[in-house]
């Protein structure tokens, strides 16, 4: 089962303990489970993984062979040749780490349940296409009239006998079209601020059922302090801040709250009743409670 620390707060805490991994870099946290003799056969994954057993044991085998070849015509991309260099049994409480392409097999010995921890790890093609598309949509903001966002013409093409040609002069106007296409840093870290902070698609967040207004919602907060969600992803950097994939500037006021709330994950009731003086720290917060990406209440 993937994503259990979206759901559990016991799962959340557990994932939590391991941020020493910038969050923008920690993926979700998933538990196996397997009857005596289980597993699903030898394979290597892309990304590090930490592997926890939590229930049980587990005969982990594994080794950093070259040949990744995958047996064809299976659903799971389970390795054609295994050849394991090592093996260890791990009991409740170990575990062990494996990086990048080092394949790998476990088998329960008994019944078992094994908690993974993995990475993010976004192929250089899956990168490219959501910045270029991130470049796109910031291109498509900053036009601005007909020549910010002017559509491709071509007075000059001549008429042509090979209609099904691609014309010379229309691969020549576009390629000067897209030398124009720049970006620099600030563009780089607001893609990844965005990206890494973006939701799952599965992922849906649940406002309080009953919902209170900001003046209820301040006085509880100073009694209880705040949280945020188990699914709410906050990331920041000098310039912005990124929460569920939107951006937003971190201006000088809110530079002295959001990155602890972001790096602590919550403000006790003390650290939100010195704060409460600003009013745009309230009225944000309690935009995002309404919404269900904050809660009232400490870490459980």
């Amino acid at each position: 089962m993937q994503g259990v620390n979206l759901h559990d707060d016991r799962a959340h805490a557990l994932m939590n303990r391991f941020r020493f991994i910038p969050d923008a870099r920690l993926d979700d946290l998933m538990i196996s489970y397997a009857t005596d003799g289980g597993g699903v056969g030898p394979h290597f994954d892309s990304y590090d993984v930490f592997l926890l057993q939590v229930h049980g044991k587990r005969r982990w085998r594994f080794g950093a062979q070259r040949d990744l070849s995958l047996k064809p015509g299976l659903p799971l991309k389970v390795l054609q040749h295994f050849e394991p260099a090592e093996e260890w049994v791990l009991e409740p409480g170990d575990m062990l780490y494996l990086p990048p392409h080092i394949a790998h097999d476990g088998i329960a010995e008994g019944e078992c349940m094994t908690a993974s921890i993995g990475f993010r790890a976004p192929s250089a093609h899956e990168l490219t296409a959501q910045f270029l598309y991130h470049l796109a949509e910031r291109m498509g903001d900053a036009s601005d009239g007909p020549k910010g966002n002017a559509r491709y013409r071509d007075p000059a093409q001549e008429p042509v006998s090979s209609p099904a040609a691609l014309p010379p002069l229309l691969i020549d106007r576009v390629g000067a079209i897209l030398a124009n296409v720049n970006w620099n840093e600030k563009d780089i870290a607001a893609f990844l601020g965005t990206y890494l902070s973006e939701p799952k698609a599965n992922v849906v967040f649940d406002p309080p059922e009953r919902v209170l207004n900001e003046q209820k919602f301040v006085e509880r907060a100073k009694k209880t302090g705040v949280r945020l969600d188990r699914k709410t992803i906050l990331l920041y950097d000098a310039r912005s801040f990124f929460v569920n994939g939107e951006a937003e500037l971190l201006s000088s006021k809110l530079k002295k709250w959001l990155p602890e709330l972001a790096d602590t994950r919550c403000l006790e009731a003390k650290r939100f009743v010195t704060l409460t003086d600003e009013s745009s720290m309230t009225a944000l917060l309690h935009e995002w409670y309404c919404a269900g990406w904050l809660r009232t209440g400490a870490l459980p």
